[in-house]
């Protein structure tokens, strides 16, 4: 069955002109990411360039020793590598599937074809790259002047705006490495956002129970790259 850009959710294929999406629609290959899949493995060849439906990934910097953090995190508002953009080959970052979901994904010769052939795609994906950019400064950010309990209420929310549920499958691993701290500090920044009532936490699982409270709490260390998103390319996370 043919892929219909009317029931596309990923913010950069529908945004796409319908007479280019008419053209490259043929490349687009749908396929399942389960969580812990690679997307990118850093210091690898670029094979694939995924268009996310639902899920969320991580894009995250890896040490010569092997130590990680998380740097940048996306959904269905983008597409991973970005780094493919440029022409480069070889990956710098670790891209995974932290929460399981569909996408649409396209071969990097293909890729590279389109961009090439349909100027406002590229142009689409350009604005796209410059706000992730922005997301990791801000990330760099948050880290540098946030205390924990606000650094993990942006995470939720960012969390939050790519999932279509209230009830997120996110574990301790997984947020420990989001803010680049130990498990031990996680559960106490849960505990705190808990015990306010803007959360319930359980075994692998968040639940947001109030949003509005949630982003009054978490204040500036939320809310500047989501804005220029909108600004950029319009409809949002």
């Amino acid at each position: 069955m043919s892929i219909q850009q009317e029931s596309i959710r990923n913010g950069i294929l529908a945004g796409i002109p319908s007479a280019d999406f008419e053209c490259l629609r043929g490349f687009l290959e749908p396929v399942t990411l389960k969580k812990g899949f690679q997307i990118a493995r850093e210091d690898e060849r670029i094979e694939w360039v995924y268009f996310p439906e639902a899920g969320i990934g991580s894009v995250v910097a890896v040490s010569p020793e092997g130590k990680s953090v998380e740097a940048g995190l996306f959904g269905r508002e983008g597409f991973s590598p970005t780094a493919a953009l440029i022409g480069t080959e070889i990956s710098t970052h670790r891209i995974i599937a932290q929460a399981p979901g569909g996408a649409h994904r396209m071969a990097i010769t293909k890729f590279r074809d389109c961009i090439v052939r349909f100027p406002s795609m590229r142009d689409l994906l350009e604005r796209y790259m410059h706000n992730m950019s922005t997301q990791m400064s801000y990330t760099a950010l948050s880290n540098a002047v946030h205390v924990i309990d606000e650094r993990l209420a942006r995470w939720l929310l960012m969390c939050h705006d790519r999932s279509d549920s209230d009830e997120m499958a996110l574990t301790h691993e997984f947020l420990a490495l989001m803010l680049a701290v130990r498990r031990p500090s996680v559960t106490t920044a849960l505990h705190v956002l808990e015990g306010k009532g803007f959360i319930r936490a359980e075994r692998g699982y968040v639940t947001i129970r109030n949003r509005a409270a949630l982003e009054e709490f978490a204040a500036d260390a939320y809310g500047k790259p989501e804005e220029e998103y909108r600004r950029l390319i319009g409809n949002g996370v």
